[in-house]
């Protein structure tokens, strides 16, 4: 485990250095390319995203897709098709010898489709991943689902819609004026010169053949610089990062109250720390959040400590407040936001997000329930609790109970702090180690303490300073 954690964080520095440089390389009024090969999957779409939104955060003029791919995952496909479809700035698609399945999705989803005077775009007929067809039932209903999607997709961006469908239903048939282009009976697929074929005066879909990117922007007429945003080498490790939110949530929160709940422990912090780091860097380096958020989070844990040190018991605002902040800041990160969209999100943009926090905070409350019940009996417990600073002897609750019985621990009665009481630990009364707990505030080793409350197992201390 922490071969694999440092050799992580070693690869985090080339990762953000080149993010950064895409970021840096494009001007205002750029051309951005963005390469779009090889099989769609999620490692695409967050490859994608992030293109899509340092494009249109540095102002640039049009974003073209150079695409080769077979295509892939229709899922993802319909994940990048709603990228595409709320991006500002004109968007073009370079077929670059094929736009298969998937990708002829895609390509769709863009307002410019240009064509490698040998390449070909369609064939996205629904089938399963080991290449069978679908069941009749799930096929009928997976072609009209997705039928529908690509013709929205496509009289948004002035495609003809027919042509989008029968890409990928087999029964449709496109007809322009008395002229039947397409018969039914086949899924449709197009090279180059029938995609760009004139009909009626209006191109059948492609705006025209291409030989190379550069041959493109003359023909569209776009003036600005050529600018490339690569992929870079760990732009999956970040989508899974983010597909793992949940679970990075659930990690963090427990981890944080182990840390406060196990005296002289530093594992769990250590854990909780890694696993909101992670949170955070995988949701940045996918372009979902930017540094802004951490520091929300990092102002609401100071909030929340600065109310458990310092307003135990006399006020709640501190504490409150930094929840809130830790809460918004963990929420937003996943928050997908574009660039020119309102600054509020949406019931839709907050959809996954919020399932993403439901399930962290049930989850977490269902595990601190079973560890609140369950840890103080395990030999985990005592293996953490009896630690350098803590002395041998009993540290169970049970243990508890009969030497607070025996040594007839009342209000009023004088000891000394044995480890840190944050606000859980133990002290010393007589000869005898107990565990015992504050109200909140923290209290150093040696210092001395006075029992202010006993309730069977449980003994409550208080700083004999503050008495």
């Amino acid at each position: 485990m922490t071969v694999q954690i440092t050799a992580f964080s070693a690869a985090i520095l080339p990762l953000t250095t080149a993010t950064a440089h895409a970021r840096e390389a494009i001007h205002k009024a750029d051309v951005v390319v963005v390469p779009l090969r090889g099989e769609v999957a999620p490692s695409l779409l967050a490859f994608l995203r992030r293109a899509v939104k340092t494009a249109e955060s540095n102002e640039a003029s049009a974003i073209i897709f150079e695409m080769n791919t077979y295509g892939g995952r229709l899922d993802t496909a319909g994940d990048i098709v709603n990228a595409l479809n709320q991006t500002k700035i004109p968007t073009y698609t370079f077929i670059n010898t094929n736009a298969g399945s998937a990708g002829a999705i895609i390509a769709i989803a863009t307002q410019h489709i240009f064509m490698a005077p040998v390449s070909a775009i369609g064939a996205a007929a629904p089938i399963l991943p080991t290449g069978e067809d679908l069941p009749a039932t799930t096929k009928e209903k997976t072609i009209s689902y997705w039928s529908a999607l690509i013709r929205g997709s496509a009289i948004k961006n002035g495609h003809n819609p027919d042509v989008a469908e029968a890409f990928m239903n087999r029964d449709k048939e496109v007809k322009i004026g008395d002229r039947v282009v397409h018969a039914k009976g086949a899924i449709l697929t197009l090279n180059a010169q029938e995609a760009t074929e004139r009909i009626n005066n209006k191109a059948l879909l492609a705006e025209g053949i291409a030989d190379s990117i550069p041959d493109l922007t003359k023909k569209a007429g776009l003036k600005g610089n050529i600018a490339n945003i690569e992929p870079t080498g760990f732009e999956q490790i970040a989508f899974w990062i983010t597909a793992l939110a949940p679970l990075l949530l659930l990690g963090g929160i427990l981890g944080a109250y182990l840390e406060f709940k196990i005296p002289g422990a530093t594992w769990p912090g250590i854990i909780s720390a890694i696993c909101f780091a992670l949170f955070f860097l995988g949701h940045y380096l996918v372009g979902l959040a930017g540094w802004e958020v951490v520091a929300l989070f990092i102002l609401g844990i100071i909030l929340v400590l600065i109310e458990i040190l310092f307003f135990a018991h006399t006020t709640i605002v501190f504490g409150v407040l930094g929840v809130f902040l830790i809460l918004a800041s963990l929420l937003w990160t996943m928050v997908d936001r574009y660039p020119g969209q309102n600054f509020f999100p949406t019931g839709k943009m907050l959809a996954m997000p919020l399932l993403n926090m439901f399930i962290a905070i049930v989850g977490s409350i269902i595990v601190i329930a079973l560890l609140a019940r369950y840890l103080p009996r395990t030999s985990i417990y005592r293996r953490f609790a009896l630690i350098d600073s803590n002395p041998p002897g009993p540290s169970l609750a049970g243990a508890t109970r009969q030497f607070a019985t025996s040594l007839a621990l009342t209000p009023g009665m004088q000891g000394t702090a044995v480890t840190v009481l944050r606000p859980s630990g133990k002290a010393r009364f007589a000869d005898h180690v107990v565990d015992v707990v504050t109200e909140g505030e923290f209290i150093a080793p040696q210092t001395p303490v006075t029992v202010i409350q006993t309730d069977g197992m449980r003994v409550v201390v208080k700083s004999a300073a503050q008495i």
